[in-house]
């Protein structure tokens, strides 16, 4: 493989390695390269945590591997060994999947940033697992092509991790969630056998569709080291509007009319609600496309192939919506310059939130219909719960995707009040940033117990020794709901 594990590594005076690490790391000696281990203290500060304020554990080993076959010998010499492993890729995730717990090493993809030639006749392109998302947008554009999926942590987060937490972000309306992004995976079960399916077919019912078990795991079923992922023809048109709306309901009227009118060429649908664009002025100082003051705000993306005709018909929708009442006022952008300065102040609505201290962010779906009235139960029951706390929403209405934040110093009392009426009006926890650690307390509210029985009997399927991600999730054995008596 390459080389061989530093001996020194081995006997590191400041990781204590217990004898069962000890044994690990004989058993991949001379199967990985030099820079594959890092031992106790070298061990980095940034491999201890996701993007959550939550600090994890120091891990005694971290594995960086090369390449799917180090992957394969790491997962099964820690199969052997019943040692927990916690994997990580860009750890910007949001719900403590990837933060290491007491006892567990970690496992990076990292270094297995490649990208494969771009199949231009099949518009495809096969990614490695640390991969940035970034990065296969840029080689997609570069051949002609844009990738469906687009979210705030592009540069830092990885294929692999954007796989595993199914990630949504901006473009779901139109392009779907991860999920429909991936043709073929290549992943490694926990006892290191690999599964290879990069064929790339859209067509291929030839036995179960093992890929979709792997889309949304989050790591506890296998790891992902390539992935064959669609790419979609560049949009020779691209527009965006920002919108002033006198209420909810006025916005999700706007959506009905843009997909009426626009059809599959209406790309993005995101609604800022009055506190968070206050918030991003006063902190941006940008100008403001539309004056604040306004009952609800909607950022709207058009994207297609006949630049002129669909430019024309963004234009005459939006304007007849104004003619009618449905928007109070609108600012068509005109030139790239503006179609980026819209966007920055959707970008700006996560930056705003993450300079408050003690933001509760909960990542829910809904029912669009539901919207409404999960918001007025949230608020209600928030303010019996502290009647200090402040509400901040924004998110994709088009995909029933809302991020509401709560600013409290009652974290666990508003997210039972907050999961509870989500789960009253038919809603998920998770809408596409996962359960990890942070929210598999709840999972039961939204998830019957037949659901659950089946989770975990395919976790004991996939990972009989529960080494991957062990905890993430759910618990291997049953916990009474929130709430329950």
């Amino acid at each position: 493989m390459g080389g061989s594990i530093d001996r020194a590594l081995v006997a590191h005076p400041l990781s204590a390695p217990s004898l069962r690490l000890s044994e690990l790391l004989a058993r991949l000696n001379d199967r990985l390269d030099k820079n594959a281990v890092v031992v106790g203290l070298d061990v980095g500060d940034a491999y201890c945590a996701d993007a959550t304020d939550e600090r994890g554990v120091r891990p005694s080993i971290l594995f960086r591997p090369r390449d799917t076959a180090s992957v394969s010998a790491i997962l099964s010499a820690c199969d052997a060994l019943h040692q927990p492993i916690v994997v990580q890729g860009g750890r910007t995730g949001l719900a403590g999947a990837a933060r290491p717990m007491a006892g567990e090493v970690a496992l990076s993809l990292e270094r297995m940033s490649a990208i494969e030639p771009v199949n231009e006749d099949a518009g495809t392109v096969i990614a490695h697992a640390g991969a940035t998302l970034q990065a296969v947008q840029e080689t997609a554009a570069s051949h002609g092509f844009m990738f469906g999926v687009d979210i705030g942590a592009r540069g830092t987060s990885t294929i692999g991790g954007n796989i595993a937490t199914n990630a949504g972000g901006i473009r779901v309306l139109r392009y779907g969630m991860y999920r429909a992004q991936v043709l073929g995976l290549e992943a490694v079960m926990a006892d290191g056998s690999v599964l290879t399916s990069l064929k790339g077919l859209s067509k291929d019912n030839s036995g179960f569709d093992l890929n979709q078990i792997f889309i949304g795991s989050e790591g506890t079923l296998g790891v992902v080291t390539r992935a064959c992922l669609r790419l979609h023809p560049k949009p020779q048109s691209l527009a965006n509007a920002f919108c002033a709306l006198p209420s909810l309901s006025a916005a999700i009227a706007l959506l009905r009319r843009l997909r009426q009118r626009l059809g599959p060429s209406l790309s993005a649908f995101e609604v800022i609600f009055p506190a968070v664009y206050a918030g991003v002025l006063n902190r941006t100082g940008a100008p403001p496309p539309v004056p604040a003051g306004a009952g609800m705000y909607a950022l709207i993306e058009m994207q297609g192939q006949d630049e002129a005709g669909d430019e024309d018909r963004f234009a005459a929708v939006l304007m007849e919506c104004y003619e009618e009442g449905i928007v109070s006022d609108v600012a068509v952008s005109r030139s790239p310059r503006d179609y980026h300065a819209i966007w920055a102040l959707r970008e700006a609505a996560s930056e705003f939130i993450f300079s408050m201290d003690h933001v509760a962010g909960f990542d829910v779906s809904l029912p669009i219909s539901a919207m409404q009235r999960f918001l007025d139960k949230a608020t209600a029951e928030i303010a019996n719960v502290d009647p200090t706390a402040s509400i901040y929403v924004f998110g994709h209405l088009g995909d029933g995707n809302l991020h509401f934040l709560v600013r409290t110093h009652h974290y666990d009392r508003v997210a039972d009040a907050t999961y509870s009426c989500v789960a009253s009006e038919g809603g998920s926890i998770s809408a596409e940033h996962g359960v990890g650690l942070e929210k598999k307390r709840w999972l039961p509210l939204v998830r019957s117990p037949a659901e659950m029985a089946a989770m975990r009997r395919l976790k004991s399927a996939f990972d009989p020794n529960n080494i991957l991600n062990p905890g993430r999730v759910f618990d291997m054995e049953p916990t009474a709901p929130v709430g329950s008596a």
